[in-house]
């Protein structure tokens, strides 16, 4: 029996000595290279007691030997948990108790912290740095830099993401061999990846994007990746020239279109950007366009599902759409209370279907059985549409839905007018209580730098164009929107910040 997904994307490149992570010191691994210390790890991990189908937390920065963990988990069939850097020991508890990790690997700055933690979990705990020092390389460093590869076949579990819980516990989605492997080619195939191509990565890696997009992308084609610890315009745009893709999220495409060395000349080199984890303004997706001469490819995905739909490699890539179905992947539009599948043009759940879906969520049956259908189709929670052309829009999350005295509305109608207004960068809107329509919307809203927007003329614009029960009730003027590691707006903050505005104590 095969290591599904150790076969496909590291072991073919067993003794190759083309680059892989060209680093920003300026040196290089090898795939030969990266193969052989990855299997010193996987030494290390079975040496620390853990077995096939065992969990691994890991809380440490983005390095080459962070990523060696990833491959090193795969090798010895151990389910690998990245988790965000920023989480505290409290968040971090739950997701070890709840996993029932059973080795967990932090930065040696946090050990101390913790140790308890781990040891009341009876999970052991290894440090890994950022510069790839700490107790787990030490462990691993006078092991073979060959290891005989677990099997695991295509349904067995690679992988545990846990969603950002921004409305109860976090749920940790289970990701499989196949899972992984079946979207890393479809993206390959779908985007033109090659062994020739050098891929900017600056994105972490404790997320889909930067972990299952970015790296299993570049494995599949056997291509290379400029590591980065962190987006950078400088050093972005040192690289770009040694580079011909990049991956990236919406604020990576407006701070580079800050600096005016954005030009033609600089982007020359690249052949594609794509853009993901939060939505992509119109106004950047054209702004950058007029720039470079490059249309930014955006695509849409979530933890538990990986990509499901991409605008065309050829083709017209639309602002404000995230494309078609990626093949092998069936997407329909629902009515929220039925399930009926609605025509093109009505708004509705989204709803997927395809290899790249997860086998549901961890010790939570309840939760699976209520968004994983018999039938295999995932309820994402986001609201979308699909126009006369194919293409599919997304017009928020299911939570982010205003029933206002009992009409719907959408926040990413009202947005996209706030959007076009004069003064304005972005906007987000949300439903706060009303004692008299249950909530009412009100819009959040960001200047452009050194502008101050005209409210009342604002106010005045959307009730001319919009339904009455769709007008925000109040329009607030805010510095920035409070966004997560991956960019997305975090409307439940926004929702929390302004829920008193129109009711009493």
């Amino acid at each position: 029996m095969t290591n599904t997904l150790y076969d496909a994307l590291f072991g073919q490149h067993a003794g190759r000595d083309a680059p892989f992570l060209l680093l920003p010191e300026g040196g290089t691994i090898t795939y030969a290279s990266f193969l052989a210390r990855a299997a010193q790890l996987a030494h290390a991990l079975t040496g620390a007691g853990l077995q096939p189908g065992d969990r691994l937390a890991a809380q440490v920065e983005k390095s080459p030997e962070a990523l060696m963990l990833y491959a090193a988990c795969v090798q010895s069939g151990v389910i690998f948990l990245p988790l965000n850097t920023a989480y505290t020991a409290d968040e971090l508890s739950y997701f070890i108790e709840n996993s029932g990790a059973k080795l967990v690997v932090c930065d040696p700055a946090k050990a101390d912290t913790l140790h308890a933690l781990t040891e009341a979990q009876g999970a052991a705990l290894h440090t890994l740095a950022a510069d790839g020092s700490g107790s787990l390389t030490e462990a691993a460093a006078g092991c073979p830099d060959s290891f005989q590869t677990v099997p695991r076949g295509a349904d067995d579990l690679a992988a545990f993401l846990y969603t950002s819980g921004t409305t109860g516990r976090s749920k940790g989605a289970m990701l499989s061999h196949g899972n992984l492997l079946s979207n890393a080619r479809t993206l390959a195939e779908h985007w033109r990846f090659t062994g020739e191509d050098v891929l900017l990565h600056a994105l972490p890696i404790f997320h889909t994007h930067g972990l299952f997009v970015a790296t299993n992308v570049t494995l599949a084609a056997g291509g290379a990746m400029i590591f980065l610890p962190k987006f950078d315009p400088e050093v972005i745009l040192a690289r770009m020239p040694q580079a011909t893709t990049m991956m990236g999220v919406p604020t990576f495409y407006t701070r580079l279109l800050d600096d005016a060395r954005l030009t033609r000349e600089a982007t020359a080199h690249m052949r594609l950007f794509v853009s993901g984890s939060a939505p992509l303004l119109a106004e950047t997706h054209k702004a950058f366009n007029a720039r470079t001469g490059h249309v930014i490819l955006e695509r849409y995905g979530m933890t538990e599902t990986n990509m499901n739909t991409s605008n065309p490699y050829d083709g017209e890539r639309r602002p404000g759409t995230v494309g078609f179905p990626l093949p092998g992947v069936e997407l329909k539009i629902t009515d929220p209370e039925s399930g009926a599948t609605l025509p093109d043009g009505e708004v509705g759940h989204i709803e997927v279907r395809g290899p790249n879906v997860f086998q549901g969520y961890w010790q939570m049956p309840e939760k699976t059985a209520a968004e994983l259908r018999e039938d295999g189709f995932f309820i994402t929670g986001d609201l979308g549409m699909i126009d006369a052309d194919g293409y599919v829009h997304i017009v928020g999350r299911g939570k982010d839905l205003i029933i206002s005295g009992g009409f719907n509305i959408y926040p990413k109608e009202i947005e996209l007018m706030l959007d076009d207004q004069p003064g304005v960068l972005e906007s987000a809107v949300i439903g706060v209580p009303h004692a008299d329509f249950g909530e009412t919307p009100v819009a959040v809203i960001v200047p452009e730098p050194g502008a101050t927007p005209d409210t009342a003329a604002i106010d005045a614009e959307l009730r001319e164009k919009l339904a009455r029960f769709k007008h925000p009730r109040a329009i607030k003027l805010v510095e920035a929107l409070p966004r997560n590691t991956m960019g997305k707006v975090q409307k439940n903050l926004l929702r929390d910040q302004y829920k008193g505005l129109f009711t009493t104590a």
